[in-house]
């Protein structure tokens, strides 16, 4: 065991002591979770970023929103206000952070709410914009609320059942969570993984009898896209250019765009840039490419001529008609 692995041990041991004796809470009624008369869907992870989150909230709205009044909430995580706010005109990335800005920008007919107290916020939605559905963006341990319908969703390339407790490994809380989802999907699989792999992941994963296991993968925009225009990512690879992340695990960002020459900086995930940030970012060759949570603290700081950003959408592998039913169905049999 390395040495750093070594110290944290302990830490992590505790931690995971912590998050079991809260669990159990929960479980036995210490700590109550209030249901709500409305379908509520959870959307998270085990671990701690990078499994894909904002694509599947993205999906399911995109989903949703043909048939029901759909209101997505969220942390809102770096925003510089407090309590509730849903989302208008006046906002940014600022004032309810940047994936949920992201979020408003894509649907800005789909109410977009934060609140750090979940609770707090369903009562909001319920009182102010009444939707049919909502969906709890990154809220698979927020207990205080007890959704209809988790989804749980875990890296393929970094799977729960591989990681440790924080802070030794990436995990939130013990694999053993895993049994509060009723549907897990594995992210970021490679587009063309093959039947005996997915069988390798399912047997590792071992979902129980009550859950559905799907794999999907990130589906790359043909073309990055600007405040004025549309540039193909086959022209855009071939340039040198500065390539821009501040998210949880860029690699298959960088990877996807990437070509000899490029400057590369990565951030930290939701990362703030400062005046020194961007001298650094647009020394660097144009254009500038970054990732579409990136672009929303980005635009207005750079040149809308020299930005872009790529956008992404969650695929299925296989099964991408049964996953919907599944959502589709808990929506319609919830009172």
């Amino acid at each position: 065991m390395p040495v750093l692995q070594k110290l944290l041990y302990p830490l992590s041991v505790a931690y995971g002591q912590v998050t079991e004796w809260r669990n159990q809470m929960f479980d036995r009624g210490i700590l109550s979770s209030r249901s709500y008369p409305l379908p509520v869907i959870a959307v998270g992870n085990l671990s701690a970023g990078g499994t894909g989150k904002s694509p599947m909230t993205e999906y399911l709205t995109r989903l949703l929103r043909k048939r029901y009044k759909v209101a997505v909430l969220s942390r809102g995580y770096g925003r510089g206000t407090s309590g509730f706010r849903l989302a208008g005109a006046d906002d940014d990335a600022s004032t309810i952070g940047d994936e949920p800005f992201q979020f408003h920008l894509k649907f800005p007919d789909v109410a977009i709410a934060v609140d750090g107290n979940r609770r707090r916020g369903i009562e909001n939605l319920r009182a102010m914009v009444r939707p049919d559905v909502i969906v709890m963006d990154d809220a698979f341990q927020h207990r205080y609320v007890k959704a209809g319908l988790y989804i749980l969703l875990t890296a393929y390339g970094d799977l729960f059942t591989d990681d440790r407790m924080l802070p030794e490994g990436n995990l939130r809380e013990h694999p053993d969570g895993m049994q509060r989802a009723s549907i897990i999907v594995v992210t970021k699989c490679p587009a063309g993984i093959g039947i005996e792999e997915m069988e390798r992941v399912r047997i590792k994963i071992d979902p129980k009898p009550h859950q559905k296991l799907f794999f999907s993968y990130i589906d790359y925009a043909p073309n990055v896209t600007g405040a004025t225009q549309k540039r193909p990512v086959a022209e855009i690879r071939a340039m040198q250019k500065t390539l821009v992340a501040g998210i949880a695990k860029p690699q298959p960002f960088f990877v996807h765009l990437q070509s000899e020459g490029d400057k590369v900086l990565e951030f930290k995930d939701h990362h703030d840039f400062s005046a020194a940030d961007i001298r650094q970012i647009v020394s660097g060759p144009k254009p500038i490419v970054t990732t579409e949570k990136d672009y929303v603290r980005l635009r207005g700081k750079i040149a809308a001529d020299d930005l872009f950003y790529l956008p992404i959408r969650q695929s299925f592998v296989a099964g991408g008609d049964r996953f919907d039913q599944a959502i589709l169905e808990f929506c319609a049999q919830t009172p």
